[in-house]
């Protein structure tokens, strides 16, 4: 399952930090490049949609692959294209599939492993993490060198081939569709507060996760394949973070744990700003990426507390919470940094940094959990 979503983190490991590099390829705008995380945003919000009635009729084991299919057919389309009309549509129908397998990764985790799931999804992530640190690192070396950084993405292709082979065509599956029909109604007001909360974690780590390379060469005045490289710090921190951070204070509920990490994002993130010192930022960025490695898993987890009841359904609305945020905030961001240029733009971040800790703060999920056992 873990590896699975190492395929879509190679990808995303070259292409986020790669996109100031796209930006030079095109010609275009900050704005315009960011349209690729809009794309990304809208795919996650369409995946949503189709979430519940895919589990319906396959299965989340079967959806998951169905969404890599999909996503590898969107990543060569966006590797062979070069024009902005073009690779736009092209990470919209791999981020669809994207996020079709990792709704369904984080269900299945969670319904499998039950009252380990924290661990589970952390360290699933921390595997995705591995495959990130992978695509940027491969991303940064070939940019500086004649060929095309692009190239580095088609390692996703085989990878996703030889998991099937191995892992994926021998796993017996027996897929039951519920008699009572796909999951839908509401959910609780809840759930929903917790949805936005979820909305600013995610908006803070993909406009970190895009521009970083942008502010780095800013403001140490390093050029563009080099700032792209040295990024890596922001993935190696979310791995070790998401390998191990279940380790640290086992006892604390996920609220206690979801709001020291967050602490630690945003007191990391103001040392990263304002430093022009080149090892003092990468180590900053590095605790950027470890206070920002288990949001997701434990946002999703109090996502799961609060609709308990409908679980596939609640999983897929999340979605619609990761769309808007990685649709929009690459997007603000980059209209922030052509206004205002990108030291000031990055503002935006701190803002979206204390409002998900507000959120956890005033919202604790702990006796949604009691109720559901």
């Amino acid at each position: 399952m873990a590896l699975q979503t190492g395929v879509f983190g190679i990808f995303m490991g070259g292409f986020g930090p790669a996109l100031p590099l796209l930006q030079e390829d095109q010609g275009t705008s900050g704005a315009i490049a960011g349209l690729h995380g809009t794309a990304l945003g809208v795919a996650s919000i369409i995946a949503g949609y189709l979430n519940a009635p895919l589990v319906h009729k396959y299965g989340r084991y079967r959806s998951i692959w169905l969404g890599l299919v999909v996503f590898n057919l969107g990543a060569m389309s966006f590797i062979a294209l070069p024009q902005v009309w073009q690779t736009i549509p092209s990470i919209l129908f791999a981020g669809i599939g994207l996020s079709i397998t990792v709704n369904n990764s984080m269900t299945y985790l969670t319904s499998h492993y039950k009252d380990n799931s924290a661990r589970a999804i952390s360290q699933a992530n921390g595997v995705n993490s591995s495959f990130v640190l992978i695509g940027n690192f491969i991303i940064g070396t070939i940019a500086g060198t004649q060929f095309s950084w692009r190239l580095g993405l088609l390692i996703c292709l085989p990878f996703a081939v030889i998991l099937y082979l191995t892992l994926g065509k021998n796993h017996k599956v027996e897929h039951i569709p519920d008699l009572s029909g796909r999951q839908k109604g509401s959910l609780p007001l809840k759930y929903w507060l917790s949805w936005i909360g979820l909305l600013f974690c995610i908006a803070a780590e993909f406009a970190i996760a895009f521009w970083a390379a942008a502010l780095l060469r800013e403001k140490t005045g390093l050029d563009a394949a080099t700032s792209t490289t040295l990024v890596l710090a922001y993935p190696l921190g979310m791995m070790i973070g998401r390998w191990f951070g279940t380790y640290v204070f086992p006892n604390l509920d996920i609220d206690e744990r979801l709001k020291l990490i967050i602490a630690v994002q945003g007191l990391s993130f103001f040392l990263f700003w304002s430093s022009e010192v080149i090892i003092v930022s990468f180590i900053a960025l590095f605790f950027v990426g470890l206070g920002t490695s288990m949001q997701f898993a434990l946002s999703t987890l109090r996502l799961l507390r609060f609709g308990w009841q409908k679980p596939d359904l609640a999983m897929g609305k999340s979605s619609l919470s990761a769309g808007i945020a990685i649709g929009l905030s690459p997007l603000l961001l980059g209209y922030l940094a052509d206004l205002f240029g990108i030291v000031k733009g990055f503002l935006l971040v701190p803002m979206l940094i204390i409002i998900a800790f507000s959120i956890v703060a005033l919202l604790p999920s702990k006796k949604a959990d009691m109720e559901k056992k």
